[in-house]
């Protein structure tokens, strides 16, 4: 542990108290003696691998983030899945009690959209009952102790929770917060029909909540219900005008990314939703939401995104707006418009920059133009240039770059790799060259 994290005398810091509990609730971390560190590394590591960050088993601010977003109160570690499920294919559903989050029709329209995800792919059925014990019974209710023995944490903490499907329970127990409820309750029923937490970020089932505006089941969740309980006759997959999406695979030959940049040590790359960060230190290099780093403040489907270190901030650009993040917080007066960093009008986006830290200033690239800008200056100063890249500029609509000793262009599913002493590429492969993947998957040296 760093210091400041954890003292001598093994006196507990604020941080340390939210972790633990966080590890006691969802990582089954139990510490028998506090005075050794070594187990309370070892699942703030496995914590860290979950959410797709760096396992180095220390409480920095990014941990912590992730520690405190909202998200089911269900342990991340449950062996369950395969174990547990209905024996029958209809289950009964009550909504118990006068506290609702919403008016009635509104609530219960919620609750009728989160279980149509379910069952039409599945060939389980769902009937509501007003007045008589039901198979899952569904409570709304407010404040850390509600009688279950499995307390909310509140805001940016557990929201819900469900317990599965068992004898000797009675069915279920489903608590929601008023926070997008068809999203907790879809994830919340998914416990109820038997399935465990996913490390996709993808999934409905990821136990962080997804709040995107589309209500959608992943492929993933889809194969996994079709395996407690069957394939809905009325559902196939194969002739879905648009499949369930699936969480792209870093392996993938023919990946492409949406923007890669350089963040402090770690090189991280963007694709739709989802973000892999590789750092040097670390050999997985995994993926994870960009939700879970910078909340619901940085959009998916990002066009460019870089770090300026030395006045510390990031800036993520889509279409004709920009977003500047300090510390993981979105600063105030954004997103704006690009022309606010002094580009004409007749530019809608950016496809691409470059940060250069030595020589401080920012390339971007705009179609067929590069564009540079003085970044030690108050207000940015712009000026059309022709670089080093001017043949790039000019044959290529460059989708992202980043520096690396080298400076490494992207385009589609190809990287090329270009070398200031000898003024030219030097070398062109797969996108995804730097993900650590197999060479018999695909990712392979081109020329």
């Amino acid at each position: 542990m760093s210091k400041g994290e954890y003292d001598k005398v093994g006196t507990w810091t604020f941080r340390e108290l939210i972790s633990r509990t966080e590890l006691r609730e969802f990582y089954l971390y139990f510490h028998l003696d506090d005075s050794n560190q070594t187990g309370f590394c070892d699942k703030v590591k496995k914590m860290q691998r979950f959410f797709g960050l760096s396992p180095d088993g220390k409480l920095s601010e990014e941990t912590l983030t992730v520690m405190k977003k909202p998200r089911c109160g269900l342990s991340d570690v449950e062996p369950h899945e395969g174990a547990v499920r209905w024996r029958k294919r209809t289950i009964s559903y009550r909504i118990a009690g006068e506290n609702l989050p919403f008016p009635a029709s509104r609530t219960h329209k919620a609750i009728r959209r989160a279980l149509k995800l379910w069952s039409s792919v599945s060939l389980i059925k769902f009937r509501r009952r007003a007045a008589k014990e039901a198979d899952v019974g569904i409570a709304f209710v407010s404040g850390a102790d509600h009688g279950d023995g499995f307390p909310f944490s509140g805001k940016g903490g557990a929201l819900a929770h469900a317990f599965l499907p068992g004898l000797g329970i009675g069915g279920d127990n489903l608590a929601v917060h008023s926070c997008c409820l068809p999203v907790v309750a879809a994830h919340e029923f998914g416990h109820a029909l038997g399935l465990s937490h996913s490390p996709d970020p993808g999934s409905i089932m990821y136990p962080a909540y997804n709040f995107a505006p589309s209500l959608e089941l992943s492929f993933d969740d889809v194969k996994r219900i079709q395996h407690l309980y069957g394939e809905n006759p009325n559902f196939h997959l194969q002739s879905l005008k648009r499949p369930p999406p699936k969480t792209p695979d870093k392996c993938d030959p023919d990946l492409s990314f949406d923007a890669v940049t350089e963040l402090q040590q770690e090189v991280v790359f963007f694709k739709d939703r989802f973000m892999w960060r590789k750092h040097p230190s670390f050999v997985e290099t995994r993926i994870t939401l960009i939700s879970s780093l910078w909340s619901d403040s940085v959009p998916s489907h990002l066009d460019a995104v870089y770090e300026n270190v030395e006045k510390n901030f990031i800036l993520f650009f889509k279409g004709d707006q920009y977003w500047k993040v300090q510390q993981l917080m979105l600063q105030e007066g954004f997103p704006r418009n690009i022309s606010d960093l002094g580009f004409p009008s007749r530019i809608k986006s950016v496809d691409a920059a470059l940060h250069f830290r030595r020589d401080r200033y920012t390339v971007f690239f705009t179609g067929r133009e590069c564009w540079r800008s003085v970044t030690f200056s108050h207000f940015p100063s712009f000026s059309l240039i022709w670089l080093f890249v001017s043949s790039l500029c000019l044959n290529l609509i460059i989708d992202s770059s980043f520096p690396a000793g080298f400076v490494n262009f992207f385009k589609g599913n190809k990287q090329y790799k270009y070398d200031f002493g000898q003024n030219r590429v030097v070398s062109v492969s797969r996108a995804n060259d730097l993900m650590g993947c197999e060479m018999g998957k695909g990712n392979k040296h081109i020329s």
